[in-house]
């Protein structure tokens, strides 16, 4: 009954705002497949744009690294393949990076004599940021076959692109535009200014991701990776969200976070969880499910229901099947492009891991 109470709203809510687009809600952009750089064994890739004035290109090595994005998705679909928390890694070190100094792997920065703190040190990626060793043999294998063409950026945007693959099962296949360049500067301080944690509410959300050239849409659409992966419970402990007396959270699923979590979390003891308690190691849209049946860890999470716009949203990608995978490719494509380096305004990493 619940399900088709929903279905009826959103029928109604499409025909108010014209929201569901003919052909499975289709973007309509007409890319071609990708050529043989887009490594195969996959169905054809989602229609993406490739993003306004950003210089990147669908393609971008076909003639200077045909294997390029061959040899990425072979290293991300054998780690993920292995471990599916690796490739739930892979999509949060998109956003890490590309939220931070932009799409220009300088969330890959070692620290050095001359910067200690890199963003890889920072609170918000450390000790929870994973796949790194992922873009290292992806980046060996590259330099292998093609020296000093292929940046570290575009094989973390390759890798967010291909670990969405891997976990949806190719459902969330997508053409990836390509052409950024490495960026030289990474500070921790910056990490901390620009990543969103997940204490926000709702309108600091929003404003987080407006400065980086996101709607709310955008929001709600990229919150879904939350559908994979694990999450310290030191991220959500100190929120208040577990107190019984107080909590938004579903009681079954604060019960089981008590259980697991200590009250007051520290690096010695601060355990894991699934975000997602349903399906906690594919891509899908369960996590829209979650969220409207309180079975959310975050506060960022539950605050998707806080206005008519949000919680509008999350109906329709928890009900009409196949419509947030697409907006997901989409998001994905347009998160990739923040501010991004071409040209002379960044390098082509040797060691993704330091400056030339």
């Amino acid at each position: 009954m619940a399900r088709l109470a929903a279905l009826t709203f959103l029928a109604l809510l499409c025909s108010v705002t014209a929201c569901c687009h003919a052909a499975g809600y289709g973007y309509g952009y007409g890319y071609p497949s990708p050529g043989s750089g887009s490594g195969g064994g996959y169905p054809s890739p989602t229609p993406t744009p490739t993003p306004s004035g950003a210089g990147l290109a669908v393609g971008f090595y076909d003639h200077a690294c045909p294997n390029a994005e061959a040899i990425v998705r072979g290293a991300v679909k054998n780690a993920v393949e292995q471990n599916p928390g690796v490739g739930a890694g892979l999509i949060r070190m998109l956003f890490h990076d590309c939220f931070v100094q932009g799409c220009d792997a300088s969330v890959l920065l070692d620290p050095t004599a001359a910067n200690a703190q890199p963003e890889k040190l920072s609170p918000p990626n450390n000790p929870s940021l994973r796949g790194f060793e992922v873009i290292d043999a992806a980046k060996a294998a590259l330099e292998a076959a093609c020296p000093s063409t292929v940046s570290c950026a575009d094989i973390v945007a390759f890798a967010g692109r291909d670990a969405s693959a891997v976990l949806s099962g190719g459902r969330v296949n997508f053409a990836m535009p390509a052409g950024r360049r490495d960026g030289l500067v990474s500070n921790a301080n910056d990490a901390l200014n620009f990543l969103p944690p997940p204490s926000f509410n709702l309108s600091e959300l929003t404003a987080s991701f407006a400065a980086k050239g996101l709607d709310i849409d955008d929001l709600v659409v990229l919150s879904g990776a939350h559908t994979v992966g694990r999450s310290h419970c030191s991220s959500f402990v100190n929120d208040g969200r577990l107190n019984a007396s107080t909590s938004d959270m579903n009681p079954g699923l604060a019960a089981q976070l008590r259980a697991r979590c200590p009250a007051s979390p520290t690096a010695a003891n601060d355990p894991t969880v699934a975000q997602d308690v349903v399906t906690p190691i594919a891509l899908d849209n369960q996590y829209y499910k979650n969220v409207l049946n309180r079975n959310v860890l975050f506060t960022s999470d539950a605050a998707l229901l806080k206005s008519g716009q949000t919680a509008a949203a999350v109906l329709l990608n928890a009900f009409v099947p196949g419509v947030w995978e697409q907006k997901f490719a989409k998001a994905m494509v347009k998160m990739a492009s923040i501010e991004v380096k071409t040209g002379v305004n960044g390098q082509i990493r040797t060691n993704c891991r330091a400056v030339n």
